[in-house]
């Protein structure tokens, strides 16, 4: 296999809950892609049309101020950064980035962070897989495995919601 050039651990901790989607903003992809974030942004502007609400969406201030919250800074944008309101990319949106940044860098980028994706979603399946199971071997034994059971659940249901969704959600 061929050697990365950045370790999925560290692709994940990038990737947010935003409007119920994992996204990654576009300051740690252009540090990803080793460009400045005004030339990521300036390429993006220039293809619109490659970047649909469901590839890319920029946060509103509300949401800027919930993610800053979240990870309790209390310093202004222009502090951290961000004079202006981040882009928020989704799976697709990342994909269709390797078309507009056409480097090296940023091919071999985008496979990894494809690769973390895809292995997010495994995880999550399997997540999954395992309560379902959990729930029928609940329903075979009686009432002396029950705090184990619960046990188990618990700690399944903190590992599968490790991080609090940000932004607004419509119920």
């Amino acid at each position: 296999m061929p050697k990365t050039l950045i370790s999925q651990e560290a692709i994940s901790s990038k990737i947010f809950l935003i409007r119920g989607r994992k996204v990654i903003l576009d300051r740690d992809l252009a540090r990803l892609y080793s460009v400045e974030t005004k030339n990521l942004k300036r390429q993006v502007r220039r293809n619109i049309e490659r970047f649909p609400e469901d590839f890319m969406f920029e946060l509103t201030k509300e949401e800027l101020e919930n993610w800053k919250c979240q990870f309790g800074t209390s310093n202004s944008s222009e502090k951290m950064g961000l004079r202006h309101l981040p882009y928020a990319f989704t799976e697709q949106g990342v994909a269709m980035l390797s078309s507009v940044l056409n480097s090296k860098r940023a091919i071999q980028v985008n496979i990894q962070i494809m690769r973390t994706f895809v292995k997010i979603k495994e995880m999550l399946t399997t997540h999954k897989d395992l309560q379902r199971k959990i729930e029928t071997m609940e329903k075979k034994y009686d009432e002396h495995f029950k705090a184990v059971f619960e046990a188990i659940k618990q700690l399944i249901k903190h590992e599968q919601n490790p991080k609090k969704p940000i932004g607004f959600h419509n119920k």
